[in-house]
């Protein structure tokens, strides 16, 4: 599975500059739909998450923190990869993950990746979201 491009919601600006992100203490989620999000979508209601079961949770996996960093006035936030695993008759089909903040009263979206096509997990088959130790999940400057 190739590596999709990350974009952002728009509303993240304005949550970041109202502080309702702390990158770096938050919990942090990826879920999976397989609707595609736009843009002005702003928490996670807006998102119509695939169904619970063969092995994907409701609301997804925790996304950790590996590093949240300035250098130069450029900021860089680091996750490690989320790795979901299919159980009993896996799961999906999904193309987009969607990360969020879980911490936020309203379960404030940041962004999301697309897949380019559907995908169905079969059970002990994963699917991984490679966040890119090198770029980071986003920047900021």
């Amino acid at each position: 599975m190739p590596t999709a491009a990350f974009n952002k919601f728009n509303a993240f600006v304005k949550d970041c500059a109202e502080k309702k992100h702390d990158l770096s203490a938050d919990t942090l989620k990826i879920m999976l739909t397989n609707t595609a999000p736009v843009a002005t979508n702003s928490v996670k209601t807006d998102i119509t998450e695939i169904s619970a079961g063969g092995g994907y949770t409701a609301g997804g996996t925790q996304a950790t923190l590996s590093s949240s960093a300035q250098a130069s006035g450029t900021y860089k936030l680091v996750l490690n990869d989320v790795l979901f695993t299919g159980s009993g008759g896996g799961f999906g089909p999904f193309q987009y993950a969607v990360l969020y903040n879980d911490t936020a009263a309203s379960d404030n979206l940041i962004g999301w990746w697309d897949y380019g096509s559907a995908v169905t997990v079969a059970a002990a088959a994963t699917f991984n979201v490679d966040l890119s130790a090198a770029n980071g999940v986003l920047q900021i400057t």
